[in-house]
């Protein structure tokens, strides 16, 4: 874990995508793959290799719950990123941790950190 943990970003909004996978890297990560629909982050969730998977609840009006479901299954840690709160989720899947929109980067950090403590200390900013 040297070179920062690997990303899986599933955001339907370009401009957010592209504004996360930027903290992503800044904070000392990298994006592994994206998506921005439930029928490719189906496919990544399953064969993708990464380490954390950060979520948004709604895709283009799809829930991502399967998709969330396929990395649980995986044994993959991963966050939801929404402007939802998490009664919209399976009840499964809400004690999952959960960034609300707008997310800061140091949201983004302390969520990591608390996640992979073994990367807190590399991790920049």
């Amino acid at each position: 874990m040297a070179d920062g943990l690997s990303v899986f970003l599933v955001e339907d909004e370009t401009l957010i995508r592209m504004m996360m996978a930027d903290m992503v890297e800044e904070l000392g990560h990298h994006v592994a793959a994206e998506a921005d629909n439930v029928r490719d982050a189906t496919a990544f969730a399953m064969t993708a290799q990464y380490d954390l998977a950060i979520l948004d609840i709604n895709l283009k009006g799809v829930y991502v719950d399967p998709v969330a479901d396929l990395i649980e299954r995986r044994g993959k840690p991963f966050l939801f990123a929404t402007g939802y709160g998490p009664e919209l989720l399976p009840s499964l899947l809400r004690r999952r941790p959960i960034l609300r929109k707008p997310i800061s980067i140091d949201q983004l950090k302390a969520m990591i950190d608390s996640m992979f403590p073994e990367a807190a200390a590399k991790t920049p900013h």
